[in-house]
């Protein structure tokens, strides 16, 4: 099934390309592309004041009051931000006070979401908390952050209408505005 050769022949042959190394090619090769990384982990002891930013995975059971962003974030059941929380996907068991913006959300049971939330997909499971505003992007990332209701363009009143000015019951009165 297998066979020795003989290296050493007594006829003449072409000459040897160059020896390869291994060792050398591997390195190059790993070099080249981009290393597979374990999540990276804040504690439930753990707290960050300030942004967290990571290229790979992210696991937070600690607090961190700033914006976090990775490609995969999972806030754990210990886990709390205050801030906005940006990545591709977004597993929240914890608390967040802040908006999230992700191709996909996951509120799972016991989350805690105070803020509004920018997705192209979004799961709530039973007993997870949201409070906020829910709008779906084909890609949430690039699009600009969520504005509130009240800061929406509305037509300006033409100035012949009149007006509501509260009065001193408590309650409105049209009043009509000079010409």
């Amino acid at each position: 099934m297998f066979t020795k050769s003989n290296k050493h022949n007594d006829t003449p042959s072409a000459p040897e390309p160059a020896k390869v190394q291994p060792s050398v090619d591997a390195i190059r090769g790993a070099a080249s592309k981009p290393a597979a990384r374990a999540a990276s982990i804040i504690c439930a002891d753990m707290k960050i004041n300030g942004s967290v930013t990571s290229e790979g995975a992210l696991q937070i059971d600690g607090t961190v009051d700033g914006d976090v962003a990775a490609t995969d974030i999972t806030i754990g059941a210990s886990g709390h931000i205050t801030g906005e929380v940006k990545a591709e996907v977004v597993k929240v068991k914890g608390r967040i006070k802040g908006s999230i913006r992700a191709r996909k959300v996951e509120l799972e049971t016991g989350a805690h979401v105070k803020g509004d939330i920018v997705h192209s997909s979004l799961q709530i499971q039973s007993n997870a908390v949201f409070e906020g505003q829910v709008k779906h992007s084909d890609d949430p990332l690039k699009d600009a952050a969520p504005r509130a209701a009240a800061s929406d363009a509305r037509p300006a009143a033409s100035s012949s209408a009149p007006s509501a000015t509260p009065n001193a019951a408590g309650g409105f009165g049209i009043s009509p505005t000079a010409s």
